[in-house]
């Protein structure tokens, strides 16, 4: 990369910097993960998302440490429906590994050698007893002795710590208010930590670019309902990648807005997911980003009943049912509990490269939750997808929303022509244009 792509690189990325400041991440770290070479690279990563304002809490596992222990010490691990059985025998070999991989991650986020990218970084990482779990107990007559669940996040406690400026580092164990220790599913952690916490990202790691399907191509984009059918088909996963993409659609379903399962081996990999548009590897969305598709004939009554208020104000030119009608195909809707609570058009100018946003409305009692930024994000990809190169709009009362959110002004001469030739003179829109 040249000095200018860098240059360019770091203004691009300064929107999602600003986005990300003050929002929780909680991130993933298997046990092979903390054994890949790329661990150091992603510690720097770490150190600079803190420095950057990010309020990061790390689940981490020890599954392949912890064979190795158990084999040295001539233990045979015994497993049942996936889970590891775990005997008082095992667990204090357990703490001993969690223990250590605590220590190890710690110390290399305490480094500040000059000449690195840790250097003055002085990053404060904090542990504890956060997790309340309690036993799986006996599961088709096994039981599984001190292999947990989680049972509560000590919400409260951490988000003190991240307040402070302190990195939450959480292995996969957690205590009982009978003072006992349980052997957990560090998925699980992660998944419950981020919905106790309400976080704004889980960012799973695992050796592969992401989900892959059959043909070892990467999904870059999952629903919930997808997910669940892709774990239901589960031959089609490793053990790795199913217990991450189970995580991350049980994340989401409990209101984190986003899953992102990535690779471990990738160097910058989570820096491309926060920072770039497109990111790297596989995002699960939440339901409220599934409510937004392409608009059906049966959307009509509900989309005439959220522009026509608009149309009265002077907001929205006016259209006619019938024209609506034969249009519906140009529409996306936001649709929740059965109404429609948003809508927008994409009009094609494929011989301009250019798409028009048009009929962008949200109702008033969801403006203020980000359903237009959902929208838009949604229209974007769309345009995108057809080819073209731009959005334009043309509106009189909300130039600042979209100025806030990447358009420039333009004027009507950067119009495509047919539509230069159909402008209002007398409604006199402002004209405005988003490169994609």
């Amino acid at each position: 990369m040249s000095d200018k792509d860098w240059v360019n690189w770091f203004r691009q990325s300064s929107p999602y910097i600003n986005a990300h400041r003050k929002k929780t991440v909680v991130l993933t770290l298997c046990g092979e993960a903390l054994a890949d070479d790329n661990l150091t690279n992603i510690v720097h990563d770490i150190t600079l998302l803190n420095s950057l304002g990010v309020r990061l809490v790390i689940a981490f596992g020890a599954r392949p440490q912890i064979d190795s222990r158990l084999a040295e010490a001539g233990i045979e691990s015994e497993f049942h429906l996936g889970l590891r059985v775990t005997h008082e025998l095992m667990l204090e070999h357990i703490l001993e590994v969690s223990g250590r991989l605590r220590a190890t991650l710690e110390a290399k986020l305490s480094m500040g050698v000059v000449n690195s990218p840790m250097h003055g970084a002085k990053i404060r990482v904090c542990s504890g007893n956060f997790v309340m779990a309690r036993p799986v107990g006996v599961l088709e007559g096994t039981d599984l002795c001190h292999t947990g669940k989680v049972r509560r996040i000590d919400s409260e406690a951490i988000e003190t710590l991240l307040d402070s400026g302190a990195v939450v580092v959480l292995p996969s164990l957690g205590y009982s208010v009978t003072g006992d220790a349980f052997n957990l599913s560090y998925e699980d952690v992660a998944s419950a930590t981020a919905v106790a916490l309400k976080a704004e990202k889980l960012i799973l790691l695992i050796d592969k670019p992401g989900i892959v399907d059959s043909d070892n191509q990467l999904i870059r984009e999952l629903t919930i309902a997808d997910g669940r059918a892709l774990l239901g088909a589960s031959s089609e996963l490793d053990a790795l990648a199913e217990g991450q993409l189970r995580a991350a659609c049980e994340a989401c379903a409990n209101g984190v807005k986003r899953a992102h399962i990535i690779s471990y081996k990738n160097n910058g990999a989570i820096l491309e997911e926060l920072f770039t548009r497109d990111g790297g590897g596989t995002m699960v969305n939440s339901d409220d980003y599934e409510q937004v598709r392409p608009a059906q004939i049966g959307d009509l009554n509900g989309i005439m009943e959220l522009i026509e208020p608009l149309e009265e104000q002077g907001v929205l030119v006016r259209r006619s049912r019938e024209l609506i009608e034969t249009e519906i195909g140009y529409f996306t809707v936001d649709e929740r509990d059965g109404a429609i609570i948003g809508c927008a058009a994409l009009y094609p100018f494929p011989e301009d490269g250019a798409g028009e946003l048009s009929c962008f409305a949200v109702r008033a009692d969801y403006r203020r939750y980000g359903r237009g930024d959902t929208i838009l994000e949604v229209v974007e990809k769309r345009a995108r997808a057809q080819g073209f190169s731009r959005l334009f709009v043309l509106t009189t009362q909300t130039e600042h929303w979209f100025l806030e959110r990447g358009f420039e002004k333009s004027s009507k001469d950067d119009l495509p022509g047919h539509k230069q030739s159909n402008y209002n003179l007398k409604r006199n829109s402002k004209v405005f244009v988003k490169y994609l």
